[in-house]
């Protein structure tokens, strides 16, 4: 499982697709409202009024549904300093709360966990191997390992210098495949370049591919008809997102923005199988706004600080941002504060929903992985 940090990073030549604009100042004090999405402000009365032309001054008005045709118009014609006081404090987007979700998911796998041990004193295991000494692998590793534990989850761990050997790591992940109290696998991404990634994710066993990074999990998740015995946990937690906050996929037109085999691959087959029609936007796409606006569904990973602007984004759409970009910040204690690959600010005015960053996606991650590693325990002593 890659880093937070190293999950939307991308080649230099994502940077064609940056463009300037976006502040990246702090957003207002006042947190954002999570209300259910079917009161989103993009009715069919209401649509008509958006306006998101690049040169428009007023494109970012904020309508509701009215029964008198000229109170909206007086709406669209207010003064600026109305408008900006509307934009500071009526976002219309709803926020999709990840921190919320991930709770009520760990909450779900902690009583299968519970129940599993009662009928059969079986804990489910998880096993982690970490090469090297990057900060931001090893402070993930110890998330995971404290969530296991509040999931009454059982923790391995194989934390092995940066000049290990493949070979010694190839000898761990047999160990653990050969484990009876072991049930998943994670290889901590990414590895130190004299290793060989395929090689090491190719040796974990499939059925404890709790990362879903497998060839052959991937293979499936390609294929109709054909069901991956895990899913990535990261693009598993986007679409579990929408899921629970109500999001139609079905018919609907979804843009995914990167490519990675982390998230943005398996994100655009999870979106087709949910009957989608998926475009994929990347480093050498021209005009990706071109597609973006046509998008019903965004989910974006491509690690590059809000470049995903307000004029990109269709009214009404539904954002899923799992960018995590450190910028800087006089202001923060750290020197900097982390903001998407999306610009919130803007896209919260014109989108019906979208998530936080941080507190978005990120959480969903070691949620979905949890709910992975219960899962193959499950299927390994063939308990449902």
């Amino acid at each position: 499982m890659a880093s937070p940090s190293s999950m939307t990073t991308t080649s230099s030549t994502t940077s064609k697709l940056v463009f300037s604009g976006c502040s990246t100042s702090s957003s207002s004090s006042s947190s954002p409202r999570l209300l259910p999405l079917t009161t989103a402000t993009t009715s069919s009365k209401c649509r008509a009024f958006h306006f998101h032309r690049r040169f428009n001054p007023l494109r970012h008005v904020h309508l509701r549904p009215c029964k008198n045709p000229t109170t909206v118009f007086a709406q669209t014609i207010s003064p600026p300093s109305f408008i900006a006081a509307a934009m500071a404090t009526e976002p219309s987007a709803k926020v999709i709360d990840g921190k919320r979700v991930a709770k009520e998911i760990r909450e779900e796998v902690a009583a299968g966990v519970s129940k599993m041990k009662e009928a059969l004193g079986v804990v489910p295991g998880l096993a982690v191997i970490l090469v090297g000494d990057r900060k931001d692998s090893a402070t993930y590793v110890r998330n995971k390992k404290k969530a296991c534990e509040d999931a009454g989850i059982k923790s391995f761990e194989a934390c092995l210098p940066k000049d290990a050997t493949e070979e010694e790591v190839l000898k761990h992940i047999s160990s653990f495949n050969n484990d009876p109290a072991v049930h998943g696998i994670l290889v901590q991404l990414p590895l130190p370049s004299h290793i060989n990634e395929q090689n090491v994710l190719n040796a974990v066993c499939i059925e404890k591919d709790v990362d879903g990074f497998h060839p052959l999990n991937i293979g499936r998740l390609a294929m109709r008809d054909r069901e991956p015995l895990f899913v990535p946990c990261t693009p598993k937690g986007c679409i579990e997102l929408l899921h629970r906050y109500g999001v139609v996929i079905k018919g609907k037109r979804a843009v995914v923005i990167g490519r990675s085999n982390i998230v943005g691959m398996p994100a655009a087959l999870l979106l087709q199988r949910e009957d989608a029609t998926v475009s994929v936007v990347h480093s050498r796409t021209k005009n990706p706004e071109e597609f973006t606006r046509e998008a019903d569904i965004i989910i974006s990973a491509v690690g590059q600080a809000n470049m995903v602007k307000g004029s990109w984004i269709k009214p009404g759409a539904v954002i899923i941002d799992v960018g995590i970009n450190p910028v800087e910040d006089s202001e923060s204690p750290r020197g900097y504060r982390l903001v998407g690959d999306v610009c919130y600010d803007e896209a919260r005015q014109i989108a019906s929903a979208i998530t936080p960053v941080p507190g978005g996606v990120g959480p969903m991650t070691i949620a979905m992985l949890l709910s992975n590693t219960l899962t193959s325990a499950k299927r390994i002593h063939n308990f449902n």
